[in-house]
């Protein structure tokens, strides 16, 4: 089954990928043996924050290429399920500049971290 899919370095930065088996190719990563981006000690361990299946290897390929034209803001919008959100943060250099500067400069951490889970399992709020 393809998937298009988004690691998290060790190190904050993002990977965006596809594959047609995605636990063998996260191991991949985090064993130095995936793309030259995550075979740098640095980056690695590497953690699935974001996947999704298509039914053509092509259809995960291109939206791998999509995601991988977009900021960082957009990027962690896609993670985050803000989905209304991805309209208005646009593409890199393109529409939604102002956006994406306030999303990039509203008090967050220069590091993206998954919001923390409370005792209960559920996602904690983040502010």
């Amino acid at each position: 089954m393809p998937y298009t899919y988004i690691l998290r370095c060790a190190d904050g930065t993002f990977y965006v990928g596809s594959t047609v088996d995605l636990q063998r190719r996260i191991d991949e990563h985090n064993l130095g043996l995936g793309s030259a981006f995550t075979r740098r000690p640095r980056r690695r361990p590497v953690v699935l924050v974001w996947s999704h299946w298509f039914d053509r290897v092509d259809l995960a390929f291109l939206f791998e290429k999509q995601i991988q034209g977009w900021g960082r803001a957009k990027r962690i919008a896609l993670i985050e399920g803000r989905i209304d959100a991805l309209s208005e943060l646009g593409s890199r250099g393109y529409s939604g500049t102002a956006a994406r500067q306030d999303a990039q400069t509203s008090g967050a951490p220069d590091r993206w971290e998954p919001p923390a889970e409370d005792d209960g399992g559920e996602a904690a709020e983040v502010s």
